[in-house]
């Protein structure tokens, strides 16, 4: 039963100092005078007295959410399903926040920003990867569905997952979030978390590739990618789309390539479209070697994207012909670091990334004038570290007559331009200048980059077989 004012007068240790019409003014009781002050004097003492935050009740121990067992852990603190805590744990992350879910599971990095989706499609040799630990165990991840970073293989259709596991293999997508941690480590930036996975299958050509299982699970991914960085209250965001289908493509003409894979890069665009996402920046390698290894169209077409690829974000990272191969024309461990260090300078280079690349050959009397696109002057390397040779990876196809290749020059009036000279005026019925297309080639730009692998990396030209049309003055 309530008690009026009367009433609470005559309990011992209360009372009204001061009444007014419209109530107790000040009172008091055991802990001292309460005080009923008018809305517009609050306002006036809010507005007088410097902001005061309570002090925070600090939790007992037994409020505290439990670690996960056997690790060297402090600080956890509960954040719904997860527990967050400061931890010194095995990589080269040092001592760092980090997550657990309550139900168990890997420990996932605590970061800050977007989680970053690093996804990748292709054939098989996409889904290359070595089984050696992640030097960021927690930063780089993959869906938790015990598959791994290198997917289905167009086997199966992959299946929802909003949670994340560590890698057990490290593809070269897996070494791009590596190499960028390793960057942002060095100069004492924010580590995000990465999300890896790439999805291969069986394609034939690249229109195969655009409507199968590979693009089909490769957006499976990306719905994963949104929902595990949503039960972590994240937001969530794709980095890159990498490309990797050239050697196993079958096409029947160079342009059937190339509108494969414009065809696969729309069907990738909207489906992140409708899941959310931005139209991606999509990264491939050119891959040459040809016609030895793969099928011509492929070359052509590759160089056909190159420049021609409608509204996408194509960026071609590096030529193929840099990097080193094993006995099994595989990359070598080396190359796969160089592989994922080109692709991640492309991905923080965007805006301004371009290989050198060979567009017009033109003939005039003895002289080939081969006109490119750069981001720079080109340069001829005379180290040929890459082992060209005296034709610096150029030679004439189709000629007739005998016209060989004696010398190669930066034109003086346009560094973007080469002059090649001939021993005579060159003839066929087909006659075209081939750049690197079954051998390394010495043409790049300015533009370097020191390697873990313990060599200073270049921006070599995309390989290229032009045909030889008449000049100005033919």
């Amino acid at each position: 039963m309530a008690h009026s004012d009367e009433e609470e007068d005559l309990i011992a240790g209360h009372g009204v100092v001061l009444r007014a019409k419209n109530g107790d003014v000040i009172r008091y009781d055991p802990s001292g005078l309460v005080l009923r002050l008018a809305d517009r004097v609050v306002e006036d003492l809010a507005l007088r007295l410097p902001d005061r935050v309570a002090a925070p009740v600090a939790a007992s121990s037994a409020d505290a959410p439990d670690l996960p067992d056997g690790i060297d852990a402090w600080n956890a603190r509960a954040d719904g399903d997860w527990v967050t805590f400061t931890a010194r744990l095995k990589g080269d992350q040092g001592v760092r926040g980090f997550r657990a879910h309550v139900e168990g599971g890997d420990i996932i990095a605590e970061t800050n920003g977007p989680v970053l989706g690093l996804l990748g499609v292709g054939g098989a040799r996409a889904a290359l990867a070595t089984r050696v630990p992640a030097r960021y165990p927690h930063h780089i991840v993959a869906p938790a569905d015990d598959i791994g970073a290198v997917g289905h293989a167009g086997i199966e259709v992959a299946k929802a997952c909003d949670r994340l596991e560590h890698l057990r293999e490290m593809t070269v997508d897996a070494l791009v979030a590596q190499t960028v941690l390793d960057w942002r480590m060095a100069d004492f930036r924010p580590l995000p978390l990465f999300f890896t996975r790439v999805e291969t299958d069986a394609s034939v050509t690249a229109a195969d590739l655009a409507c199968g299982k590979a693009v089909e699970n490769l957006l499976v991914a990306a719905r994963n990618l949104r929902a595990s960085a949503e039960l972590m209250g994240k937001k969530s965001k794709v980095l890159a789309v990498t490309l990797d289908f050239a050697l196993e493509d079958h096409s029947e003409s160079a342009s059937a390539y190339r509108d494969g894979m414009l065809a696969t890069m729309e069907a990738i665009s909207e489906g992140l479209w409708a899941l959310g996402f931005d139209r991606p920046l999509f990264v491939a390698r050119f891959e040459s070697a040809l016609p030895d290894v793969a099928p011509g169209p492929a070359l052509e077409g590759q160089w056909e994207l190159s420049w021609s690829h409608g509204d996408h974000r194509l960026l071609h990272s590096a030529p193929a012909y840099m990097f080193a191969l094993d006995a099994y024309d595989r990359p070598t461990d080396a190359a796969r670091q160089q592989q994922a260090e080109m692709t991640a300078s492309a991905i923080a280079e965007a805006a301004t990334w371009k290989c050198p690349t060979l567009h017009l050959a033109e003939v005039e009397g003895t002289t080939l004038r081969v006109a490119a696109r750069a981001d720079g002057a080109l340069v001829l390397d005379e180290a040929d570290p890459l082992g060209a040779g005296d034709g610096a990876g150029f030679a004439l196809a189709g000629c007739e007559n005998g016209s060989e290749i004696k010398g190669i020059r930066i034109a003086g009036d346009d560094p973007q331009t080469l002059l090649i000279d001939l021993s005579k005026a060159p003839e066929g019925t087909n006659l075209r200048l081939c750049y690197a297309t079954n051998s390394p080639g010495a043409l790049r730009d300015a533009w370097q980059l020191d390697s873990a692998t313990g060599v200073t990396l270049h921006r070599w030209a995309l390989p290229a077989s032009l045909p030889i049309t008449g000049g100005r003055n033919a």
